[in-house]
């Protein structure tokens, strides 16, 4: 891979801790199992395990669980140098019980993540970098993280870098403030070349029932390549001139935590190898065949339970 083939994962790293009894609320739950959490953790992640170059930047709690963070990062060879350890908060703690009708009882206690600012950023490794993947479920949701997150996007734009962007919706999180989170992702949107999103994300931001039409929107919005993951299905890819459904393989899914950012993964580590990531935008051969790759590594995600431990290596894709 060339020097320039570096991507900055930017946004939450926390603790999952999931209730290891099945069908019971977290009134109930007494046996918790901790995990690395995270959205643009797990890309990250992806990209690593794939073979990539990759860095996270985010912030912890200089506490027990941000120190556990961090190593389980470098253990797979994640470059931690902008992963900021907070001596003042704690590091952000979710906890997740699966329901009797499947519904998930959840509960977050916000730390660390919501207090990255600009100037926690290393602006030569910015600089340095050829794609910026902006994926983060907390991101938006308050300052100093909000306006970190949008104006770090808005001049990644100005500086001509390739951006990703995954909205990562969570009811839980966004409670009556539904118009807030679309309004925000809409002014992400039109600072990004490729967005995924899922069919339900795409509805909430679009407002469109119809699929084509919603992708249309995000197109109109400033969306170079739209994504849409449809689970088995596969995956509703689009350059704004040509659309078309990439299947997915047939797999026995165990656990789907982590398949759709091992998905936008995969697609970025396929994007970091090209000289200009932008002129795939165009070439809509070669954008099916990064997305068939990367259909195949989230799909093979899901038949191993944990989000980043279930990312398989290139060898095992192949």
């Amino acid at each position: 891979m060339s020097m320039n083939s570096s991507i900055i994962c930017i946004g939450e790293l926390l603790i999952d801790f999931f209730c290891k009894e099945v069908d019971i609320d977290l009134v109930e739950g007494k046996s918790f199992e901790k995990q690395a959490g995270g959205a643009p953790a797990n890309v990250c992640a992806t990209i690593v395990k794939l073979g990539g170059n990759a860095t996270f930047s985010g912030k912890v709690g200089n506490d027990p669980f941000g120190h556990f963070l961090k190593n389980t990062l470098d253990e797979i060879k994640v470059d931690t140098s902008m992963l900021v350890l907070d001596d003042k908060n704690p590091t952000t703690l979710a906890f997740v019980s699966l329901k009797k009708n499947g519904e998930r009882d959840f509960v977050f206690h916000r730390g660390a993540d919501a207090f990255l600012s600009e100037g926690d950023l290393d602006e030569e490794k910015i600089n340095n970098a050829s794609i910026l993947h902006f994926g983060s479920a907390t991101a938006l949701l308050e300052d100093p993280f909000q306006t970190t997150y949008l104006n770090t996007m808005r001049s990644a734009k100005e500086a001509g870098k390739f951006i990703s962007f995954d909205p990562n919706f969570r009811s839980d999180l966004w409670k009556e403030k539904e118009t807030t989170f679309v309004e925000l992702v809409k002014q992400g949107v039109s600072f990004a070349d490729f967005v995924k999103v899922s069919d339900e994300e795409l509805k909430i931001i679009s407002g469109a029932a119809d699929l084509v039409r919603g992708v249309q929107v995000l197109h109109q919005l400033g969306a170079k390549i739209v994504a849409v993951t449809l689970g088995k299905k596969g995956t509703f890819i689009s350059n704004g001139q040509i659309y078309e459904v990439i299947p997915s393989i047939a797999v026995t899914s165990i656990d789907s935590t982590g398949a759709g950012d091992a998905f936008v993964g995969a697609t970025l580590y396929q994007l970091a190898k090209e000289e200009e990531p932008k002129k795939v935008i165009n070439d809509f051969e070669q954008l099916k065949n990064i997305i068939s790759f990367s259909n195949k590594v989230g799909a093979l995600v899901c038949t191993k339970v944990g989000a980043i431990s279930a990312i398989p290596t290139l060898e095992e894709i192949l």
